[in-house]
């Protein structure tokens, strides 16, 4: 397997360059957004430049043409993500809009009074207030998968937690949190036992392993561009094309429909059934750069890069008296997240402290107050890596840890 050069990486990555408050940058907040590489910068521009036209809707050259690098930007995201067909790829505006197309358009379609949802105690909002909101509406039991005291789910109790009357499982492969890491496999054969269709949040996973949702056999598979190098504003609902087809639109209006009388109206097919008005094509034309990107690299290259990171980051906060680090401390079941809290010392505090030296780190509850409950605390601070987080980064977050105590006197 190739490792990647880092150094060289960087190069591609013109923001990496800048100076905070007079110090050289230190990114480590990918988790929530990762920066852009020149090939993607200069993919969207260059369309805009020279092509820019609406797609679907002319038989111009330019409109034929976007249509076309539209088109292909769906195919390479399908094969990107081991999907049958580019057709089970619906373009949304983010992984949230992703995840609230299928409880709006599936979950309220198909479920009924009594039946169950399960999620786990480790998701997102994105992939917590759906499921509850619906469950209020519909009279439905949301119910959950424990933690272990690791921060891992807490397995052994699937046969107790997803039962009979559960309909769907929703759950994140990767923690934005913790960064525990889950294998689906044991959580899709218990839903596939009871008749539950299997919904996976792969916001934290598709930019940092190889992901193939055949094999992986869930029913929809919900991912955002921005955190894996593309732009925002363009987010992925992958979905089996037979649901997607028994599932009525999410949005309706323009490009969604076949036909339109004063009487009634007809749907488009799958998947511009779900993609009502203008499209985001040039960011999904963005978005295919990012996906020729990341896959020059090697995926599995990525994941060893952000594993040694990540054991590196791991071994050099253990050292910091006072801190406490939260998930997994193996690297192997952990993604590119570390998420701690020091004695003394809030996380906006060391946050802010850390932006006077140019260092960016996330500081909160990073959208998942619910975990943050389950753990006893109500903040934590997080940094997070990807291709371009070199270790005298981690240093420097380390060092100035350590300044930043001296200017609190913690």
């Amino acid at each position: 397997m190739k490792h990647l050069n880092v150094e060289r990486i960087r190069l591609d990555f013109p923001i990496l360059s800048q100076a905070v408050n007079g110090k050289p940058v230190v990114f480590l907040d990918s988790a929530a957004s990762s920066q852009k590489p020149i090939h993607v910068l200069e993919a969207m521009e260059r369309f805009y430049r020279s092509t820019y036209a609406n797609v679907h809707r002319g038989v111009y050259t330019f409109s034929e043409r976007g249509t076309e690098l539209y088109d292909q930007a769906r195919a390479k995201i399908a094969h990107f993500i081991g999907a049958p067909r580019p057709e089970t790829i619906v373009f949304t505006r983010n992984a949230t809009e992703a995840l609230n197309l299928v409880a709006y358009s599936y979950a309220r379609t198909f479920l009924q009074a009594g039946d169950e949802i399960v999620i786990t105690e480790l998701e997102h909002h994105a992939n917590f207030v759906p499921w509850l909101t619906l469950a209020k509406e519909r009279g439905l039991t949301l119910k959950f998968i424990p933690l272990t005291a690791e921060g891992t789910l807490d397995l052994s109790k699937l046969d107790e937690v997803i039962s009979p009357k559960t309909r769907l499982v929703s759950f994140a492969q990767v923690s934005n949190v913790l960064g525990t890491i889950t294998n689906p496999q044991p959580i899709v054969a218990r839903a596939r036992a009871v008749g539950a269709k299997v919904v996976v949040d792969g916001s934290q996973a598709v930019p940092h392993m190889p992901v193939n949702v055949q094999e992986m056999d869930c029913d929809f598979y919900a991912f955002s561009g921005h955190k894996m190098l593309g732009p925002t504003g363009i987010g992925v609902l992958y979905g089996k094309y037979e649901l997607l087809d028994a599932m009525p639109p999410f949005l309706t209006g323009g490009d969604m429909i076949a036909g339109v009388t004063f009487e009634g109206a007809t749907w488009n097919e799958v998947p511009l059934k779900f993609e009502a008005g203008t499209p985001a094509f040039v960011e999904a034309i963005g978005l295919g750069a990012a996906v020729d990107y990341l896959s020059a690299l090697g995926m599995e290259a990525v994941r060893a890069h952000e594993r040694e990171i990540t054991a590196y980051a791991l071994e050099r906060m253990s050292e910091v008296a006072g801190a406490r680090i939260f998930g997994p401390t193996d690297p192997a079941v952990r993604g590119g997240v570390l998420t701690f809290a020091l004695n003394g010392i809030h996380p906006h505090d060391l946050a802010t402290l850390l932006d006077r030296e140019g260092i960016a780190i996330r500081a909160g509850h990073h959208c998942a107050q619910p975990l943050h409950i389950r753990l006893g605390i109500n903040a934590t601070a997080r940094a997070s890596f990807y291709v371009y987080t070199e270790p005298r980064e981690i240093d420097a977050l380390i060092e100035r840890i350590y300044k930043a105590r001296k200017v609190l006197r913690k």
